[in-house]
């Protein structure tokens, strides 16, 4: 039991050490709620030129994002002669593989993608606390269990996943044409997963 409580303690510690070691700001005037803006409009397709370096392999393609309905989105990477890589489904907090390569279907694999498409399509997300830093608003926020810190300047420009108070995840967002990020890039630090997405709308 000792030991058990000194785990959590740990823990805890660690969690809490990312913004102190960032230099945080504490706000104490914060919204409780933060929306994110990309892929959030039902009436638009959102099409990017894709390449995804997983381990030892490359996969290059067409990465397509369409809102289908409040809490309901649908991605799909393609090769550019539109046979497909992947199809996966978000439907009201659930998650399904409509389909998915033999090279790609792989537990742990598509575990890690859903968890890194669900931060880019969860719009309404409750704000544990909000930070500042220079000119950038920073929120402390929970998706399925793994702390996030999304960094607005102008615009959301940055989101990194944290665990035992280090960076897991980085996506960052550029060329940010209204509620549109025409390049992203999601780095992983702990694993070979790289993912590039450039608009080609």
């Amino acid at each position: 039991m000792r030991y058990l409580l000194s785990s959590f303690c740990l823990l805890f510690l660690a969690c809490g050490s990312y913004p102190k070691k960032q230099n945080f700001q504490v706000e104490q005037d914060a919204t409780s709620i933060f929306h994110n803006p990309y892929f959030s409009n039902a009436t638009k397709d959102y099409v990017y030129k894709a390449n995804i370096e997983v381990y030892d392999n490359t996969f290059s393609g067409i990465f397509i994002v369409k809102k289908l309905g409040n809490s309901n989105h649908r991605i799909v990477f393609t090769t550019e002669m539109g046979n497909k890589i992947f199809d996966f489904s978000f439907v009201e907090g659930t998650f399904k593989v409509n389909f998915i390569i033999d090279a790609m279907d792989k537990a742990i694999l598509i575990n890690i993608l859903k968890k890194d498409f669900k931060v880019l399509v969860e719009e309404e997300l409750s704000v544990i606390k909000s930070y500042s830093l220079e000119n950038t608003l920073v929120h402390e926020i929970t998706i399925d269990c793994k702390t996030y810190f999304y960094f607005k300047t102008q615009q959301l420009d940055k989101i990194v996943r944290v665990g035992h108070g280090k960076e897991k995840v980085t996506f960052l967002f550029s060329e940010i044409s209204d509620t549109i990020a025409n390049q992203i890039k999601i780095l992983h630090s702990n694993i070979k997963l790289n993912i590039n997405l450039k608009s080609i709308n």
